[in-house]
């Protein structure tokens, strides 16, 4: 049986959590400041919030940042699950070096995938005839957006029972519809997990869409770097503050779903030893 922990492990944890979050809840008290102190709290007040949706410019990264995340999101889904798929049903010795490969991108640094990526499509470009824009900034992000689904649906389909495939193949369903009305609901927890992380993962991103982008087109992790580097504006707390909450509401609802899924798999396993 696992030991609980002792008062030292919880004061450890506890200062480590405190040292984490307690700038980000310094940058959240102060994005409702009245005046432009970082250090003297004067008053509560809406104003910085009320600059920002009024700033042109942050807006229209805004809209570009969701816009990427959306179509990154959604294309990667597609494409992940297809790939999962496929990862499925191959041989082992095929598949345990392909999911390998699939998982390079996610322990490789940020910096090294956005300058591959980048001298990609200037090349491409050069002979191609394109630059750097929405395009390529895309691309990136369904790329290293893939392999996080591709992660998220694995362990779905590794719970599927074979049987129900051949069973559904025997009743005469072709293997697309099988997949359609057998495969697809099996794994839809997985799927929307992916699309969630996907999502979260496009609108956080910077140091790839600082290589991809070009010159033409700002996501807003890339304003907010901008921002800082000519001053630090009470609406960049603003603006933080929207970034972490979209964040950890998201990260939320993935907890909540997979707690969920848990408990629905013990009671489906409870009932079938009844």
């Amino acid at each position: 049986m696992s030991k609980k922990p002792g008062f030292f492990g919880r004061f450890y944890m506890g200062f480590i959590l405190f040292f984490l979050y307690a700038p980000i809840f310094v940058l959240i008290v102060f994005s409702f400041n009245s005046t432009r102190s970082r250090t003297v709290w004067t008053g509560f007040s809406l104003q910085w919030y009320q600059r920002l949706f009024s700033d042109g410019t942050i807006l229209d990264a805004f809209y570009t940042t969701l816009i990427i995340a959306a179509l990154a999101a959604v294309i990667s889904t597609v494409a992940g699950t297809i790939a999962a798929v496929g990862f499925y049903n191959m041989r082992s010795r095929w598949r345990i070096p392909l999911t390998q490969i699939n998982n390079i991108p996610m322990m490789n640094a940020d910096i090294v995938t956005g300058v591959s990526l980048s001298l990609l499509f200037v090349s491409l470009g050069s002979v191609l005839q394109f630059r750097l824009g929405f395009g390529t900034l895309l691309l990136a992000h369904i790329t290293f957006c893939i392999p996080y689904v591709v992660l998220a649906i694995m362990p779905k389909l590794r719970q599927i029972d074979r049987n129900l495939v051949d069973a559904a193949c025997d009743l005469g369903c072709t293997w697309m519809k099988a997949f359609w009305k057998v495969i697809i609901p099996e794994i839809r927890p997985g799927i929307i997990n992916g699309l969630i992380i996907a999502f979260t993962l496009s609108i956080d991103d910077f140091v790839i869409s600082y290589f991809t982008a070009g010159g033409n087109i700002m996501t807003l992790p890339m304003q907010i770097f901008a921002m800082t580097r000519r001053r630090i504006s009470p609406e960049i707390n603003a603006l933080s503050t929207i970034l972490f909450m979209s964040v950890l509401i998201l990260l939320i609802i993935i907890n909540v779903r997979d707690v969920k899924q848990e408990e629905k798999l013990k009671k489906r396993a409870a009932a079938l030893n009844q």
